[in-house]
């Protein structure tokens, strides 16, 4: 592994996502502390550089104090409240193609064993959904980084986990469709039509026939096991996981899945238009 060089210089605060805190920025490094699978982050993002992809940070190795170093990725990020360029599709469209990229990339990584257990209530039944590559997992606005208007690069890799390719569309389709009836989304995004677009992505995005027939059903499954997961982690963690319950998060998972088994067969459909 590459020795680091600390640089010297100001450290920056760096408005992190829902959960993590303590981000900074040191000349053109990132500095964050590791997450739950900091050693699996750290291999993904060498293994990207090592096959060349570029959509997503370097990793420089681990600072005097213990935080992982990665390159600064340069560009918008559509933090809140959102830009008003948010809902656009070539935007959008982008991002389907970054992930697509990142998925293939990554595939070659393989899936590792014996990696610590997610952080999840015990007892949440099986999805029989095997895993096909070591998925992002969190493609929301905040992570996703653009130049001259389309994705260029993701960021914060902390909820990578092997998944399958439909479970990374599940979350691409989440954020970016996005997922949910108008007065529970931003305001940038209500009024758009979302099967329309979900069709979109999955055709950017490449998605087989296959998972299209079966992404809505693992889609109403995951949302119910965010909500379990959501409140576990608040329980046990705190910290972000804990002000996001407060601040109402369950009761958006539940109005989201209520939306979902009533448009499912609409959304369904349109995946197949």
């Amino acid at each position: 592994m590459r020795a680091l060089v600390i640089e010297d210089g100001e450290e920056i605060p760096l408005l992190g996502g829902d959960v993590t805190e303590g981000l900074v920025r040191v000349g053109d490094t990132v500095r964050r502390p590791p997450g739950e699978r900091a050693e699996l982050v750290r291999d993904v993002l060498l293994h990207l550089e090592k096959v060349g992809f570029e959509g997503a940070p370097r990793y420089l190795g681990v600072d005097s104090a213990g935080r992982q170093a990665l390159t600064y990725v340069e560009g918008e990020v559509a933090g809140r409240p959102r830009p008003s360029w948010i809902a656009d599709e070539d935007r959008m469209l982008s991002v389907a193609r970054l992930l697509r990229g990142y998925d293939d990339a990554v595939e070659g990584f393989g899936i590792p064993v014996n990696l610590p257990a997610p952080i999840e209530p015990p007892g949440l039944p099986d999805l029989d959904d095997p895993p096909e590559l070591v998925g992002h997992q969190d493609v929301t606005p905040e992570n996703v980084v653009f130049r001259e208007g389309r994705a260029y690069a993701l960021i914060d890799f902390d909820l990578a986990r092997p998944v399958s390719r439909a479970r990374e569309f599940v979350n691409l389709m989440l954020w970016w469709a996005p997922l949910g009836a108008d007065a529970d989304l931003d305001p940038e995004f209500r009024g758009l039509d979302r099967p329309r677009r979900c069709r979109l992505l999955a055709d950017e995005y490449g998605l087989s026939t296959a998972d299209r027939g079966r992404v809505l059903g693992l889609c109403i499954a995951l949302n119910e096991r965010a909500w379990h997961t959501m409140k576990y982690r608040a329980d046990t963690l705190g910290g972000g996981w804990a002000r996001m319950w407060s601040e109402g998060v369950g009761d958006k998972i539940r109005a989201r899945q209520t939306w979902l088994q009533a448009n499912a067969d609409t959304l369904r459909s349109a995946l197949f238009s």
